[in-house]
């Protein structure tokens, strides 16, 4: 059971939650991405994939806050899949030290410079977003461990593409793990970038 091999602690908000059985989908996918390969997750609305979003990137992080830079990045569409995301994380670490933070693409960048330097663990953001942030050195990337892409389909809009190319270029080594109801053409064309020995689960 995927659920059993997770941070304890993670387990306790779990039981918490009242998550307890794994879906198909699930116990597939979580051991994959725990494993730290590149995986491209495909799989139908409702099938648990923001949920496994949550749970891998917190169990990437160890659940538990360190150092000041963020160590996991993750890409929305908008602002509004972003609120539900940040809502989903604050879920699980609402008693603890995980630091949470949306970088809204309307707010002046000074202010996201000022608190994303006062200590973040995990950094939300739409493609637009992220690259105003990375073209004003708002991050320091170096400590990131995985970027995750949720409902990746809006990639295939040429300006969050070309935005995600620019993203990526500024990172050093880390895992990448892009969720989506179907493999687009475009998103398979990303395996000639950064999803290099990417592996791919899909129900």
């Amino acid at each position: 059971m995927p659920f059993k091999k997770l941070h304890t602690d993670i387990q306790e908000k779990l039981a918490d939650l009242k998550i307890i059985t794994p879906t198909a989908f699930q116990s597939l996918s979580i051991p994959v991405i725990k494993s730290g390969a590149n995986v491209f997750c495909t799989a139908k609305e409702d099938s648990g994939k923001t949920t496994t979003l949550l749970l891998t990137t917190l169990q990437k992080l160890k659940f538990e806050a360190v150092g000041s830079a963020p160590r996991a990045l993750v890409l929305v569409e908008n602002k509004e899949k972003a609120m539900e995301l940040y809502d989903g994380f604050s879920a699980y670490t609402r008693y603890n030290s995980l630091r949470v933070y949306f970088a809204e693409e309307k707010v002046h960048i000074d202010l996201h410079k000022s608190e994303i330097f006062e200590g973040v663990d995990i950094l939300i953001s739409t493609p637009k977003g992220m690259s105003i942030l990375f073209l004003n050195n708002a991050v320091n990337t170096s400590q990131v461990k995985i970027f995750s892409i949720d409902d990746a389909e809006f990639l295939t809009l040429k300006s969050a593409y070309t935005a995600l190319m620019s993203i990526t270029q500024s990172l050093n080594k880390c895992q990448f793990v892009l969720y989506s109801e179907k493999m687009h053409p475009i998103l398979k064309r990303l395996k000639s970038n950064f999803m290099e020995f990417s592996k791919t689960v899909s129900i």
